[in-house]
């Protein structure tokens, strides 16, 4: 009987060690299965390039470089403060500038390696197929900015000749004919507009092109007085004055 006792004793202790090594062992397993997890995430965010560390550095370096131009240029005010903002005294690169800055904040991957492009902002609530004179001329704003920071941009709009017209000499196109198909743009700056009551809501962001991952983005508002004075003198308070 007490040889039965003891070897029950010591078949529970064996058992209790194979079951502290399992769970010991499960634990390290599951551990390395959320680093897989983590780093398969991060590749997945980052297909669009191999971003090391000095590649991260230098989007840092960008990212203090521009906002310490901001600040010197207005201060602590900012742009998104819009208690102090006369629409009567800005136009629409003013409130751009405050939306890069958003997107300089929180900005990944992109840097002086990876050459960007940007496109017409539409409205949220069309097919995404045309723009208009405010979506074109908030991209262009954009490269503007985006070319100040530091990053460089592709204008595919560009041909590979000076077109020569009696209406003046020319190097843009909007035919795609006329466009190279293959360009080195590893990431795009997209964005939309939604209409409010006082202005446009502007949403914008960066986008891999292979991964699609969004890397930076930002949101703004354009007061009315901006988007009617932009938009031509066929508008009087918002109503157009001629007939379609």
């Amino acid at each position: 009987m007490k040889f039965t006792y003891l070897s029950l004793i010591v078949g529970l202790s064996l058992c209790g060690c194979t079951s502290v090594k399992e769970r010991q062992q499960y634990r390290a397993d599951a551990a390395s299965q959320n680093v897989h997890q983590e780093s398969g995430m991060a590749n997945l965010i980052a297909s669009n390039q191999t971003a090391p560390v000095d590649q991260l550095d230098a989007s840092a370096n960008f990212q203090r470089h521009y906002q310490q131009q901001l600040m010197s240029k207005n201060g602590n005010a900012g742009y998104n403060n819009s208690a102090n903002i006369n629409p009567k005294n800005h136009n629409i690169n003013h409130y751009v500038r405050g939306m890069m800055q958003d997107l300089v904040g929180n900005l990944q991957y992109v840097n002086s390696a990876t050459p960007m492009a940007v496109t017409s902002f539409v409205f949220l609530d069309s097919d995404y197929s045309q723009s208009d004179v405010l979506g074109n001329q908030i991209a262009e704003s954009f490269m503007h900015e985006i070319h100040k920071f530091g990053i460089p941009i592709i204008d595919y709009k560009t041909t590979d000749y000076v077109r020569v017209t009696p209406a003046g000499d020319f190097v843009l196109s909007r035919d795609f004919l006329e466009l190279k198909t293959e360009l080195p743009i590893r990431y795009v700056l997209v964005g939309t507009l939604t209409k409010h009551q006082s202005g446009i809501l502007v949403n914008a962001r960066i986008v891999g092109m292979k991964s699609k991952a969004v890397v930076a983005s930002a949101q703004g508002f354009l007061p009315s007085a901006i988007t009617h004075s932009l938009m031509g003198n066929d508008l009087n308070d918002g109503i157009k004055l001629v007939s379609e």
